[in-house]
């Protein structure tokens, strides 16, 4: 990734702290690193919320994860560092506000890394808003650009998840998003998120040990240590043979057509 990014600013995440601060408040664990006019922001990030699967139970709560993987299908964040590549924008579908039907259009940031990260593309990992359609249904409206042939869009509740968990990317308030995409337009520029695979060792055994962290050169979010007990990496070696069988006993059914809209 060396010499990829041309960006003045970057950006880093600490997974290991909270969703929610100790006032009540969104925790902000994502932060924005602007060195050329020495500025500094923080803002909310969701991590992955993982899957309890028989004989794996890699699932996080919403307040503090505990476990990491680069899996495929696993559902998790893979810490380490990436690059930000190309931004796609997909029409999601309608949902009202304030008395209008808007359209729900979001952007995906592509991310690539290296390493445990190396994947990131084939595991669709990048980081986007934290929002989201759900209770979809049609409702004809053939006027609108995203009408399909027979004059139907889709109609759907948004839902705002920027204080919960992922399914493995970096997910942020949709005002943050839009500037965070503002910011690479056409500037490409580095992602480093904590815990590393190695650092996520390091610190299970400390904490099987009993070892003061701080004593052994490591870090963890005190909080969120004591909620976990110890943190987990699973490497996709170990994880991919088990959702692949999982998958191969439990086969996605083909998806439904969404039902019309009952009323106006």
């Amino acid at each position: 990734m060396e010499g990829s990014a041309k960006n003045p600013c970057y950006f880093a995440m600490d997974a290991t702290r909270p969703s929610v601060a100790r006032s009540g408040g969104v925790a902000r664990r994502f932060y924005i690193i602007c060195e050329h006019d020495l500025s500094f922001r923080a803002i909310s990030s969701g991590y992955g919320n993982g899957r309890r699967l028989p004989g794996a139970n890699f699932a996080n709560g919403r307040r503090c994860a505990k476990n990491f993987s680069n899996a495929e299908g696993s559902k998790l964040t893979t810490g380490g560092g990436y690059v930000t590549a190309e931004t796609r924008t997909s029409f999601k579908g309608y949902y009202r506000t304030r008395g209008k039907s808007v359209p729900l259009l979001r952007a995906f940031v592509q991310f690539e890394g290296e390493g445990d990260t190396a994947n990131a593309r084939e595991r669709a990992i990048g980081g986007h808003s934290a929002v989201l359609l759900r209770r979809m249904c049609l409702r004809k409206n053939p006027d609108s650009p995203f009408a399909n042939a027979k004059g139907y869009v889709p109609y759907g509740s948004l839902l705002n998840y920027s204080s919960g968990r992922s399914n493995g990317c970096t997910s942020w308030t949709p005002e943050d998003s839009a500037l965070i995409v503002d910011m690479i337009k056409e500037r490409p520029t580095t992602v480093y998120i904590y815990p590393e695979s190695r650092d996520i060792e390091a610190v299970r055994e400390a904490a099987k040990a009993h070892k003061s962290l701080s004593s052994a050169g490591l870090y963890w979010n005190a909080t969120c240590l004591r909620e976990i007990g110890s943190p987990m990496f699973w490497p996709k070696e170990k994880l991919e043979p088990i959702i692949a069988k999982y998958r191969k006993a439990h086969p996605s059914p083909p998806p439904r057509p969404l039902p019309v809209c009952r009323s106006g």
